[in-house]
């Protein structure tokens, strides 16, 4: 029973930045990967960048070099800075939590609009 809630979301204008978080409540199996999804409407859910329990990191290609996502694993939180935004990261972001026993949980997702 694993419950991922994000926060952080909203309408910024492009090249703004935001900080999303989430939070995972329940209980926790230690080695985990947290990551960032986001969805588009009419599009598919894909990866934006996922973190290991130790610390390693993959970012899709189109977020390398203005997203950086972090984890405190005391907090069980994952973090996704975003800089430099553009409209076309404009999507609902997903929070996804995933362990070794094979447990997988979304959040409720936070919109995220880039517009002027």
């Amino acid at each position: 029973q694993v419950q991922p809630v994000e926060s952080g979301g909203g309408l910024v204008q492009p090249g703004g930045s935001l900080r999303l978080s989430c939070t995972v409540s329940g209980i926790i199996f230690s080695l985990n990967t947290m990551g960032w999804y986001r969805q588009a409407p009419g599009k598919q859910r894909d990866l934006v960048a996922s973190i290991t329990r130790a610390g390693s990191i993959n970012y899709a290609d189109s977020v390398k070099g203005r997203f950086t996502i972090s984890r405190d694993n005391a907090k069980n939180t994952v973090y996704l800075q975003m800089n430099s935004l553009k409209p076309d990261d404009t999507a609902v972001y997903y929070c996804n939590y995933a362990d070794v026993a094979g447990r997988s949980a979304w959040g409720q997702g936070t919109q995220v609009t880039v517009s002027s």
